[in-house]
C-alpha cells in the first residue's frame, strides 16, 4: 500500500501584482519574481518551502507596526 499523495500546494497570488521596487516583492503575495516565475513548474517541496519563507517575510512585514509600549 502507498501513501496518499500530499494535497497540492495552492499559490498564494491574491491578485495584487505589483512589484515593489525597494524590495523586489510582489506587495500582494510577497513573493519575489524568480519565485512567481518558478511558481508552474516547482515541485511541492519547493512550493511548501517557499511559503515558508512567506510567513517569515509577512512577519517581517508586519512587525514595524506593532507596538508593545505600555503608554
Amino acid at each position: 500500500m502507498s501513501a496518499a499523495a500530499p494535497d497540492p500546494v495552492p499559490s498564494p497570488c491574491i491578485n495584487v501584482c505589483r512589484i515593489d521596487e525597494r524590495s523586489g516583492l510582489c506587495e500582494g503575495c510577497l513573493r519575489t519574481l524568480d519565485e512567481i516565475a518558478v511558481w508552474g513548474q516547482a515541485s511541492e517541496a519547493h512550493k511548501r518551502a517557499i511559503l515558508t519563507q512567506l510567513v517569515e517575510r509577512r512577519r517581517n512585514a508586519v512587525a514595524p507596526l506593532v507596538r508593545f509600549d505600555d503608554d
